[in-house]
């Protein structure tokens, strides 16, 4: 490795723990009531969408099986392991098949 990959990966490193702490130390300063908790109480769901959407569109059928399959583990059990573990097995099943 050169040194400019490792000064890639200290500037990385600073700005990923700049960010993490400057989360922490606004986090006091936020409102805790209104619309903006609202939107705070939102967030992880729509960040969620943001990431599961697009990879199920580009996976197919047995993508859109396991998303579902996913969701209704998730929504029945309230285990997000086991409902992890669900589409994870339906989707590594279907290309094992070769479905």
């Amino acid at each position: 490795m050169t040194d400019a990959s490792f000064a890639v990966i200290a500037a990385a490193a600073a700005v990923t723990y700049g960010l993490r702490l400057g989360g922490l130390l606004l986090a006091g300063r936020l409102p805790r009531t209104g619309r903006f908790r609202r939107f705070m109480n939102a967030l992880p769901g729509t960040i969620l969408l943001s990431l599961i959407v697009p990879a199920a569109l580009a996976g197919g059928l047995w993508s859109w099986v396991a998303t579902l399959c996913t969701a209704l583990c998730s929504l029945k059990t309230g285990n997000v392991f086991l409902s992890m573990l669900l589409g994870v097995g339906i989707v590594a099943g279907s290309r094992w098949l070769g479905l």
